[in-house]
Order: C-alpha cells, then structure tokens, then sequence
C-alpha cells in the first residue's frame, strides 16, 4: 500500500487498473469531509463519460486497484 496525503488529493489523477465500462482515467473533483472537517472519501470523475463515483479515500492506495497519474 502506497502513502498518500489526503490534503493534496483534490484534483489528482488516477488509472483503474481493471477498468469496466471503458472508464479507466479519473480525476479527484471533490473531498468530502466529516463534522470535524477530517477528510472521509472523494469523488472520482471519469474522463471519458463524466460519471461521478463516490469512495472512500484510502482505496486509492490499493495499489492493485489504482495506479497514480494517467498510464
């Protein structure tokens, strides 16, 4: 499992490594943060179509599910 800060997330750019539906780059649009303004998930956007995907930050450093930057 990669490091990552979760501060610096906002607009990264990240590569499924199994992509289903075609959709295999996405960007980082926006961070969502819990009562005490720690950060909880982000939503991912996919490049090609424009669907947003809500997840939980810390499965960006599966390394095996996500690689960093657009490959």
């Amino acid at each position: 499992m990669r490091r990552l800060n979760p501060d610096k997330l906002l607009l990264s750019k990240w590569t499924a490594v199994k992509p289903q539906n075609r959709e295999r780059h996405f960007m980082v649009t926006t961070l969502l943060r819990d009562e005490a303004n720690r950060i909880t998930g982000c939503v991912l956007q996919a490049v090609i179509s424009g669907n947003d995907y809500p997840i939980d930050w810390r499965e960006l450093k599966n390394s095996g599910v996500w690689l960093q930057g657009w490959k």
